[in-house]
């Protein structure tokens, strides 16, 4: 019994020193020693510190998740010999103004005689926008005169095109004149208007993507000449012009959507 109380007080100071060492920080263990004298001895016992991993709370795993991601922001004079980033900015702008130009003339709540101009009928000599083969006159505020008689033989293809605009119209045709009354201003209207805009987003978007795919693809017939990190790294900035691209798509629907639901 007293050979073991006798044990007991010579590992008892070591065993708290060790256990100060497992409760300290990694950065602080993994260079230091710790050493403690035993009592009664003429010795020293050294011995190397046990690196601790520190496991992050639920808590603070959500926290760290809802912050963004670090940046890139790579000078595109730097890689212009491998691709030019200017040139795919550029692709991913024309997006969104392809976008916002569809917005504008197709999705109005109010079809004025210039939301027709640019309507694509297909023709013996390729697709022609209307205003280019007709006269097209407002009559009244409910009702928008295609006059075809320059180009008569449009006329079938001209009706087809107004039907399938989008707009939610429906023409009537009296020789080479196509009467196209304005449809009211209802909910249903406006809500169709608004599926509209999605469809062309999700349109948008698809062509954004292509061009995203477009680009990577480019990137990576340098492997040979370019290093792995440099790619990577390309690359993660050809995703982040693309992400802020598909954001600004998502506004630009956002703003649409308050202002066809009014």
């Amino acid at each position: 019994m007293a050979l073991g109380l006798k044990c007991f007080r010579l590992i008892q100071p070591a065993s708290c020193s060790y256990l100060g060492v497992l409760i300290r920080p990694v950065s602080e263990v993994a260079l230091k020693t710790v050493s403690g004298r035993l009592p009664d001895c003429t010795q020293h016992m050294v011995y190397q510190a046990v690196p601790v991993c520190h496991f992050a709370s639920k808590k603070a795993k959500a926290k760290g998740k809802g912050q963004s991601q670090t940046r890139v922001n790579i000078n595109t004079a730097l890689v212009e010999d491998i691709i030019s980033l200017e040139e795919v900015d550029e692709e991913m702008k024309s997006v969104i103004e392809a976008l916002k130009d569809n917005f504008n003339k197709t999705l109005n709540i109010r079809t004025s005689p210039g939301s027709l101009d640019h309507i694509a009928v297909v023709t013996a000599d390729g697709k022609l926008a209307l205003n280019q083969i007709s006269q097209i006159s407002m009559k009244s505020p409910q009702l928008i005169l295609v006059n075809m008689a320059s180009f008569p033989e449009c006329t079938a293809a001209a009706i087809k095109a107004i039907r399938e605009s989008g707009m939610n119209l429906n023409p009537e045709v009296e020789g080479t004149l196509i009467r196209v009354p304005i449809p009211k201003v209802t909910r249903e209207h406006r809500e169709m208007l608004v599926k509209l805009a999605k469809q062309n987003t999700n349109k948008a978007k698809d062509s954004l993507r292509r061009v995203r795919t477009d680009a990577v693809n480019k990137l990576k017939k340098s492997k040979g000449k370019t290093s792995e990190d440099t790619i990577r790294l390309i690359e993660k900035q050809i995703s982040q012009m693309a992400d802020d691209t598909m954001a600004e798509l998502d506004r630009h629907l956002a703003v649409k959507t308050k202002e066809l639901l009014g």
